[in-house]
């Protein structure tokens, strides 16, 4: 089964093509100015290229579906849902904080906690066991101080993400590790897409929205 999978909710646009749970081929970049927009589709036509398949082999799409960046998800969500109807395929939406915690899974950590960058001190995060990868606490955006994740203070912990730079330098954690340089990934959604087309866990793609956990504040313009 091709599969073709869209992450854009953090500054990483990503685009993934795998078969039969083989990544086949892996298109991305980040970017502070957020390009998806501008690249996304081009994007997805260098890894139909580069996976030496047609788009119309496409059999399935799979969104990372947030949290994150506001403006991402509604161009990642837009385009899934513009390919699934064009090519008559069903879409699947992974957690995007999953596609963070498989580098680093079977490492000797007891806990991999995603952190993705939001306002100030905040954070959206979610705690997954260091083995399984299964969801221990669930996802919620977190103002970080010093007395949080007070509760690992005596397990080997890693924090991972664009959010990891901030809590470096609040948490009260000196045997924690931490990863700045990870984002939401593509080619990291295939095993949990897999096991939902399994379970048919498929979206309803006219009435789906990512998630995007906090509503949007937009910016006002001065007059």
């Amino acid at each position: 089964m091709k599969i073709l999978y869209l992450e854009t909710s953090s500054k990483n646009c990503s685009v993934a093509i795998s078969d039969h749970g083989k990544l086949l081929c892996l298109t991305e970049e980040v970017s502070e100015n957020y390009k998806q927009s501008e690249s996304l589709h081009t994007f997805v036509e260098w890894a139909v290229e580069g996976a030496g398949i047609s788009l119309k082999d496409i059999e399935a799409v799979s969104l990372g579906k947030g949290p994150g960046s506001y403006t991402g998800l509604r161009i990642g969500a837009s385009s899934a849902k513009g390919f699934c109807y064009g090519l008559k395929v069903p879409l699947i939406a992974v957690n995007s904080l999953e596609s963070m915690i498989e580098p680093f899974l079977d490492k000797n950590y007891d806990f991999v906690i995603p952190l993705v960058d939001a306002r100030r001190m905040e954070v959206y995060t979610a705690v997954y066991d260091g083995k399984t990868g299964n969801e221990v606490t669930g996802t919620e955006a977190k103002i970080l101080d010093e007395t949080s994740f007070q509760e690992f203070r005596d397990k080997r912990v890693i924090f991972v993400g664009d959010g990891a730079k901030k809590a470096r330098q609040v948490l009260q954690l000196p045997n924690a590790d931490f990863n700045e340089d990870i984002y939401p990934s593509a080619q990291f959604l295939i095993k949990k897409t897999l096991e939902k087309i399994d379970k048919k866990e498929f979206e309803d793609i006219a009435y789906f929205e990512p998630f995007y956990l906090k509503d949007f504040h937009g910016v006002k313009k001065k007059p």
